[in-house]
């Protein structure tokens, strides 16, 4: 009877841990894919919805006016802007400075910028400003001049005051 007890629970250990998967509708086995395949056909429909989402939310804010501090349509600084595109079109929650923004996520080259990341620049001794970049170098931001819109890195001004960018998406 103990042999018989041991028999049980040593099969019962190998298939509770084995990585396969029964339909017990079918009483077939299946066993969890992790091609290639898989992997990028899911990277590009990620980045789809990360660019549709982006898009659809600056079109939602696009003109609306800079303004220090501000956090509604009437009126928004740049991390705020941030903050909220983040939060609405990705549903991830980065805090509300530029500098604090600046801490979240890990530093990557301007060079390796990809979908999503955050661009940030030193715009004077204290001052910092952040955008997003979209794609093609170019990123959307809220802007004290123009209110919100979408710019080039290789602008002059934007060039000139380059600080760091950091990946939050992976």
């Amino acid at each position: 009877m103990l042999k018989i007890i041991s028999f049980c629970f040593i099969i019962l250990i190998f298939t509770a841990c084995s990585k396969r998967n029964i339909d017990l509708n079918s009483n077939t086995l299946t066993y969890p894919s992790a091609s290639l395949e898989n992997t990028i056909a899911e990277k590009k429909k990620n980045k789809i919805y990360i660019n549709q989402s982006l898009r659809s939310f600056y079109d939602e804010w696009k003109g609306v006016k800079y303004k220090f501090g501000g956090n509604s349509k009437r009126g928004i600084d740049c991390s705020a802007f941030i903050q909220k595109a983040y939060k609405q079109s990705l549903n991830i929650k980065i805090p509300r400075t530029t500098i604090l923004q600046s801490k979240v996520g890990k530093n990557i080259n301007k060079s390796q910028l990809k979908l999503g990341d955050l661009v940030f620049f030193k715009t004077g001794k204290n001052s910092r400003h952040v955008g997003i970049y979209l794609e093609n170098g170019k990123f959307m931001h809220a802007s004290s001049s123009k209110g919100v819109t979408v710019s080039k890195l290789e602008n002059v001004y934007f060039n000139k005051h380059y600080w760091k960018s950091t990946r939050i998406i992976d």
